[in-house]
């Protein structure tokens, strides 16, 4: 079946099964390897996209339920407030390993596309079900502080 969706601004069909998760779709039919898949149960945040301007585990989303909308995975950020998260990470050294970036970047520019000014508990909020295995956590927070003071 077809399926018909906007993804990074562009519009493209994928022939596929309607039940198969949106991340297998991106990665193996598009070939769009930045969100990552880490745990395959929405629980770690490294398959992390925005559908609609909202954050989703693209491994639990079916490409079904993508149909008709708009889709914007790492490759696709793009404007003011990735440009400042991008500059944060790289100022904060947010990134060791690097394997759950793409999730982590994409929940923080989510949260700061909403609110300009997040406390720790916003940050908290809007970053649970990132996970981190070198548990950058301190510098994800500052990175997201300095990136909204940026955005000011």
């Amino acid at each position: 079946m077809a399926v018909k969706f906007t993804l990074n601004g562009k519009p493209v069909t994928v022939n596929a099964d309607p039940d198969m998760p949106l991340l297998w779709a991106v990665r193996d039919e598009i070939g769009l390897t930045g969100s990552k898949f880490g745990c395959g149960m929405a629980l770690c945040g490294a398959c992390t996209m925005h559908v609609d301007g909202d954050p989703i585990r693209s491994c639990q989303t079916a490409l079904s339920d993508v149909a008709g909308k708009k889709v914007t995975t790492i490759e696709g950020l793009g404007g003011k407030v990735a440009k400042a998260v991008e500059a944060a990470w790289i100022k904060h050294e947010v990134a060791q390993c690097g394997y759950c970036q793409s999730g982590q970047i994409m929940s923080a520019v989510a949260l700061l596309s909403g609110n300009k000014k997040p406390s720790d508990s916003d940050i908290d909020d809007a970053m649970q079900g990132n996970i981190c295995r070198c548990a950058t956590y301190v510098r994800i927070r500052a990175a997201i502080h300095d990136a909204a003071s940026t955005l000011a």
